[in-house]
């Protein structure tokens, strides 16, 4: 495999969930904002300390106003009581605030780091994953480690502080009873743990398959064209029903064992409260505790068994999201397969010399698609590769700017190794028009300054007349600021075409790599194709991938690719005379219509 996912650190423990090394990376997004964190926590202490006074107050109403029917004090202890109440809101505001802003803080840095990192990572990457895969990691993914640094850190800690707290006053008001509590924490602490297991699987099932379902949806929208002509709505419908199924299986696999942790819990928790009652009763006809105190003493046991519950339930939570963790980090972990030499250095003033020496390439697990490969072009020279479909045509066009690395041999660019060369000023020199013309879904003012962003009005203008597309542009609702709507789908085919070839015209590059498709415009299209591709390869190194007669023709020279080799190099009228491929091909598919199709 020769796409890496994570350091030597992640490989170690790919298969072991929830790594010390991921949640201090986790952490490490929390810690980043010290400042909040801190006030947070001041106002969680306050808030948690504060919680506890309420069974003391209790207790001394009971103890004391009630035995000695003093109504001072029962006015003085319930306005000290409503004063808490209102220390312990502001506390809980501060801390509820501060928690929750660093945890948006959280998700929109993690999102713009996944993000960039997608974006720095190779074209094999995106070929071995779908889309609706990365946007699940990107959206929801990123939220459930949201709720887990911020939400569940801030319950464990609220809940962790309130229960010492309580069971430290607790053994202050009797140790005996305080044993009862004890003694039954190692068995729920057992009950959780194997649970926890259980629940963190399933919910990792539950997430994969959602993310499944997502994936459907996405490829079902971005094809919702082929769905309908082919009148296959209801089939998809099936198969998104079916995916969802799959995860609602899932899901209740996971409801189960949710349903089941919770009574558990609660039962040894209120078991523990009876126990409390029984003997705490005892106590107090023994004249070894008051009736305040027991009361005191229950109220507190209720908090430690609600705090304790918390405390596993927030285990639980923990362990629902270790999923989300392990994928997140590995799309941060993931490197990527092309990058730039330690010492590369940036492209300037290029000619558009192109040296291809014995280069050979395969995908993963497939046949070799180019085989020593040695072609040498000149600057500002026209070559069109012709050949059968599969030759490899395509994946030369992706080698040349470093999409992909070639398994052996070398590209060099006016006498530079393009290893050596930081891959952004490579491809600043390295225009691409493409046979299938996708463009982005905002206008096509925005689609044409992609080429370059800087760009003035005049310079987008100039590109477009160039391009044959300023007129059809003028006659359209807002002119420059028509959206195009998602992958250009308002424009028809050539209009795309125009659009695209304007962007490369804007972006001004020094070679041009042009899979040239007007076979399927009417002859008008074609035409004013044909125009704007002819200036576009006007002064530029220019490979193309022929479909055309008229542009076969235009090239200075030919290269027939057959089964990942070149076999024959020559101009149209040498290659005839040789009666080989290009000829037989020729005589095929161009004699009778001037088309040149399967290439």
């Amino acid at each position: 495999m020769r796409y890496r996912i994570g350091g030597s650190v992640n490989q170690k423990h790919r298969d072991v969930p929830a790594t010390k090394m991921q949640w201090r990376r986790l952490l490490g997004y929390l810690l980043s904002h010290k400042l909040r964190l801190l006030l947070a926590t001041i106002g969680l202490v306050f808030a948690s300390a504060l919680s506890l006074v309420f069974p003391a107050v209790i207790q001394q109403v009971i103890d004391s106003v009630f035995s000695d029917a003093d109504i001072v004090l029962l006015d003085t202890i319930t306005l000290l009581l409503l004063a808490v109440f209102v220390f312990r809101s502001l506390a809980s505001f501060v801390q509820n605030y501060n928690l929750n802003y660093v945890g948006e803080r959280i998700v929109v840095q993690m999102r713009t780091e996944l993000y960039a990192h997608l974006q720095s990572l190779s074209i094999r990457f995106f070929t071995e994953r779908r889309v609706g895969e990365l946007i699940s990691r990107i959206s929801s993914d990123v939220t459930v480690l949201r709720t887990v640094l911020t939400g569940n850190v801030s319950t464990f800690l609220q809940q962790s502080l309130t229960l010492i707290g309580a069971i430290a006053i607790m053994f202050y008001l009797n140790w005996r009873l305080t044993l009862f509590i004890i003694v039954l924490m190692p068995v729920i602490v057992l009950i959780a743990f194997v649970l926890g297991g259980a629940i963190r699987r399933t919910s990792t099932k539950v997430q994969d398959e959602i993310a499944g379902a997502t994936v459907v949806a996405e490829e079902v929208f971005q094809n919702i064209r082929e769905v309908k002509s082919f009148v296959r709505e209801s089939y998809e419908i099936n198969r998104y029903n079916e995916a969802i199924a799959i995860a609602f299986r899932a899901a209740v696999k996971l409801l189960t064992v949710r349903s089941v942790f919770g009574p558990i819990i609660a039962f040894f928790a209120f078991a523990g409260l009876a126990l409390i009652l029984w003997f705490g009763g005892r106590e107090v006809l023994d004249g070894r505790l008051s009736a305040g105190e027991l009361v005191s003493f229950l109220i507190y046991g209720l908090t430690v068994a609600a705090n304790f519950a918390g405390v596993i339930s927030v285990y639980s939570q923990v362990q629902e999201a270790i999923g989300a963790t392990k994928r997140v980090f590995e799309i941060l972990d993931a490197e990527p397969e092309v990058q730039d030499a330690p010492d590369a250095f940036q492209l300037t003033a290029v000619k558009g010399a192109i040296s291809l020496r014995r280069l050979s390439f395969a995908y993963e697990d497939e046949l070799d698609v180019l085989i020593d490969i040695d072609l040498d072009i000149a600057a500002g020279e026209v070559v069109a590769l012709v050949g059968p479909s599969g030759a490899g045509k395509s994946t030369l066009f992706n080698l040349i700017p470093r999409f992909y690395d070639p398994d052996s041999g070398a590209i060099s660019i006016d006498g530079h190794d393009i290893r050596q060369v930081a891959q952004s000023s490579l491809r600043e020199h390295i225009g691409i028009v493409p046979q299938e013309t996708l463009l982005f879904g905002g206008s096509i003012r925005e689609n044409i300054l992609y080429g370059k962003l800087g760009a003035d009005e005049d310079e987008m203008i100039a590109a477009a007349r160039s391009a044959n597309a300023h007129d059809f542009i003028m006659e359209l609702p807002k002119d420059y600021d028509t959206v195009v709507g998602e992958r250009g789908v308002k424009l028809s085919g050539g209009q795309r075409q125009r659009v695209a070839i304007a962007r490369a015209l804007l972006k001004n590059p020094s070679i041009l790599l042009l899979d040239e498709a007007t076979s399927s415009l009417d002859s008008e299209s074609e035409q004013l194709v044909q125009e704007a591709l002819g200036r576009l390869m006007q002064n530029r190194t220019t490979l193309i991938i022929a479909h055309r007669l008229s542009t076969v023709r235009v090239a200075h020279r030919i290269a027939v690719l057959d089964k990942g080799r070149i076999i024959e190099l020559g101009s149209h009228d040498e290659l005839m005379a040789e009666r080989g491929l290009y000829a037989k091909l020729y005589e095929m598919q161009f004699r009778d219509d001037g088309f040149f199709v399967a290439v």
